[in-house]
């Protein structure tokens, strides 16, 4: 009995799942341990106890937008368990020399974590978000960087249930001089269509499928990404949009891109 008692207890402490994860969040649990959310390739967003993870070495490696190998154990499937990491990628150490972009990555790890539900695969946002945090550690990808992370913002919106509708008039259906986007619907309006109610209209720049030329394209394109992540994922719940997303907006605003 006594053997198979230690034969079941080293079955119950043997990793439950093994996968490929980015760093979301870190925060100190105890005195020294901390619980990170993680999402994972497979599982979706996963959150799991680091022991020792307020050390100087595993804070270095438990920064948002690592890339780990994730072990996760538990001896019941509904517990938190815990967190065994190796890290596979520092990207935010790619990027401390850029303050733009390490304000994206955060932003980015941000919107994953307050908005994705937990333990629900989300194969498509991994695979766009890991793309992305290539893209964002290029030195040579100048601003076009910013214009994929608008993208990606759409992406988000788009597996959570809320696309944007920008390819033609949500008013006649034309796909001529489209020009604003709805805040309410978050279709496009062409500019005959949106006549004297323009003002009350979201710009469409040309990165996002407008059709008419504007300066600081990137800035009107990260307004409608952020009203709609707003409006559609924050407001329910009574919240703002992440503290790293709206200085990213600001950020990007004082560049004029």
């Amino acid at each position: 009995m006594i053997l198979i008692d230690i034969i079941i207890g080293t079955l119950n402490l043997m990793p439950d799942w093994q996968d490929e994860g980015i760093i979301l969040s870190n925060r100190p649990y105890a005195e020294i341990h901390s619980i990170a959310t993680i999402l994972t390739k497979s599982r979706g967003r996963h959150a799991g106890l680091v022991k020792a993870g307020q050390s100087s070495k595993m804070r270095s490696m438990l920064q948002p937008g690592s890339l780990v190998d994730a072990q996760w154990r538990a001896r019941l499937d509904e517990q938190l368990g815990t967190f065994k990491l190796e890290l596979s990628k520092n990207y935010s150490a790619l990027m401390i020399d850029t303050p733009l972009r390490l304000c994206a990555l955060s932003s980015m790890c941000s919107l994953l974590e307050s908005s994705l539900p937990e333990r629900e695969p989300q194969l498509t946002l991994w695979q766009a978000t890991t793309a992305l945090l290539q893209i964002l550690s290029l030195s040579e990808m100048d601003n076009e960087w910013l214009n994929i992370f608008v993208k990606w913002e759409l992406g988000l919106l788009q597996e959570l249930g809320f696309a944007l509708k920008l390819g033609t008039c949500g008013v006649t259906g034309s796909t001529q001089e489209l020009a604003y986007v709805s805040p309410n619907s978050g279709r496009a309006i062409s500019k005959p269509a949106a006549g004297v109610y323009a003002d009350r209209l979201l710009v469409l720049p040309m990165c996002l499928g407008g059709h008419l030329k504007i300066d600081n394209e990137l800035t009107a394109g990260i307004k409608i990404t952020g009203h709609f992540l707003q409006k559609n994922i924050y407001n329910p719940v009574d919240k703002q949009l992440p503290s790293a997303r709206r200085r990213l907006a600001n950020m990007v605003e004082l560049s004029n891109w």
